[in-house]
């Protein structure tokens, strides 16, 4: 079962899709993962970028703890779908968008105007993404101007992976494993740094 596990909706259960296509994130890490975020301050106000959403947990789970938008993105149109209904049942769906489309087009876009940046992006692939397209995608969320100043991007993938390749415009700023799963954490410059 996968729930929120904090907030202004903790404790509501999610649908999932079925099948083993996706990889929820368990409990024990976004409970984790997201004290750490509260610790950090980057969630309260904040707009959310949740990409490989699946279910739409981690979005989810950022508007029940003050995150203001959030924009779920899986290539899987049942999954989508799902993350859809979830937004509903919690009483998000004016404060979501889920877009059923690849994660490389998505980003290509970029945001439809500088408001639309984000200040907190997840992304947690499957975990037989290749390194080099996760570092594609982590290129594009710079290139395209997603990234708001001070920015917080948060990478969740196997124990056994690399360290992310991170690009200009992003630098590691962290790291933690629970169990199977480790966590990866870089910020984008603050406006201060911003040439």
């Amino acid at each position: 079962m996968t729930r929120i596990i904090s907030g202004s909706v903790g404790g509501r259960r999610l649908a999932t899709p079925p099948g083993d296509a996706t990889r929820p994130t368990s409990d024990r890490v976004r409970e984790a993962l997201f004290s750490r975020l509260e610790h950090l301050d980057v969630l309260v106000g904040s707009r959310v970028l949740d990409l490989y959403a699946g279910s739409g947990a981690l979005g989810l789970e950022a508007l029940s703890r003050g995150a203001v938008q959030a924009s779920l993105v899986d290539s899987d149109r049942g999954a989508a779908g799902i993350a859809r209904t979830n937004a509903r049942a919690l009483g998000f769906a004016d404060r979501v968008l889920v877009r059923a489309e690849p994660v490389e087009r998505v980003l290509i876009t970029g945001p439809a105007s500088p408001d639309e940046r984000v200040g907190l992006v997840f992304v947690d692939p499957p975990y037989d993404l290749a390194d080099e397209r996760l570092a594609d995608v982590l290129a594009l969320l710079v290139r395209h101007t997603w990234l708001a100043p001070d920015a917080l991007v948060v990478v969740e993938r196997s124990g056994r992976s690399a360290q992310p390749r991170w690009p200009a415009g992003l630098s590691a700023s962290g790291e933690r494993r629970y169990g199977e799963t480790k966590v990866w954490f870089a910020d984008a410059p603050g406006p201060d740094e911003v040439a």
